[in-house]
């Protein structure tokens, strides 16, 4: 697995990991993420802060707690955490408009609160570290709507569009981001979906819906990650439709990569999750020692770091993922994949 410092110059990143001097004094920072749903947080974001803040400040304490999809338990998380105190904690809320009254809680003891991967609109934090995620949705669509032109899909084919959940803020960006693509083009989008909590089974559920509605109509699926994706993947196959029509994806999760390799799914976001959670260490350390980190961007008047992420499809996958070590191949191709790997160069 390559360094994070690798794979931030790999993707010509500006943020100098390390930089922040250790913080003289043992403090407690909390990392609190927001569902199981996905495998990131546990398998990457949390390791990589874990990681960055054992380097930047050996003595201070780590506390890593998930809520589940729950809001009620990531305030009581929130709450707990600040008991037990941590003097920064990093939030990536289950509810962003619900979280505006946890910084104000924070704020009010004299906590800072670093919003993480979704955004806080109606109260700033102290600040923001994610991916674009504006940018990943015009991405991801704007590669969706090029592909369908390169195929000679005609104008005014429809494509369904499945947004993340409603009540997370960085799901609305992304809505936005590929509302502009989709918008922008000749294609029309025949159905819209929010998909409550990220939950595939309810993408899938809604997918299948709109299969029947309008059959062959669909073209293409832009939908915001690889959870929602496979599960309107799954719906198609389901459905006995052949071939599956490109579906976009995001997260750059291992069983999208496969679905990529197989030709199931059309593309996805390679965001590697160390990049932010490192980040988000530096800005932690930073405001422990009362210091004002730098803000490259700035958004919902909040001081905001956000990275650009590259969109995967099979032609550049290899390069992508595998030779920058974000992934390695014997994790990928595996079982049925394994040809797959080989013909687009992946393995011997």
């Amino acid at each position: 697995m390559k360094t994070i410092a690798y794979l931030l110059a790999s993707a010509g990143l500006a943020v100098t990991l390390g930089s922040a001097a250790m913080a003289q004094d043992a403090a407690t920072v909390a990392f609190l993420m927001p569902d199981q749903a996905s495998t990131r947080y546990e398998q990457h974001d949390y390791p990589g802060f874990k990681a960055e803040m054992e380097k930047l400040c050996p003595n201070c304490t780590v506390i890593y707690q998930n809520a589940n999809a729950d809001v009620a338990l990531q305030q009581q998380q929130f709450n707990s955490v600040i008991a037990q105190g941590a003097k920064v904690i990093v939030l990536d809320p289950v509810d962003s408009a619900a979280a505006a009254a946890l910084v104000e809680i924070a704020h009010s003891q004299d906590v800072k609160v670093i919003a993480y991967d979704r955004p806080i609109p109606s109260k700033p934090a102290d600040y923001y570290v994610s991916f674009d995620n504006e940018g990943i949705g015009r991405a991801i669509a704007q590669s969706l709507v090029d592909h369908l032109k390169a195929s000679g899909v005609p104008d005014g084919a429809g494509v369904l569009q499945i947004n993340g959940s409603p009540t997370d803020a960085a799901a609305g960006l992304i809505r936005d981001g590929i509302d502009s693509a989709l918008d922008a083009s000749p294609y029309k989008t025949l159905a819209e979906f929010d998909t409550p909590d990220w939950a595939p089974p309810k993408a899938q559920e809604w997918a299948a819906g709109q299969i029947t509605r309008f059959g062959d109509q669909i073209k293409g699926i832009v939908a915001a990650n690889d959870g929602t994706g496979g599960g309107a993947i799954a719906a198609l196959k389901a459905a006995g439709v052949k071939p599956v029509p490109p579906v976009t994806g995001n997260d750059a999760t291992i069983a999208a990569l496969q679905l990529i390799i197989s030709g199931d799914q059309y593309n996805t976001i390679s965001k590697p999750s160390e990049i932010v959670a490192a980040a988000a260490a530096n800005v932690a350390v930073k405001l422990l020692k009362g210091e004002t980190p730098e803000a490259p961007n700035k958004l919902y008047d909040t001081p905001s770091q956000l990275f650009v992420p590259a969109v995967v499809t099979s032609e550049n996958i290899k390069a992508e993922i595998f030779d920058k070590g974000i992934n390695k191949p014997e994790e990928v191709c595996t079982g049925e994949y394994v040809e797959g790997c080989r013909k687009l160069g992946i393995i011997n």
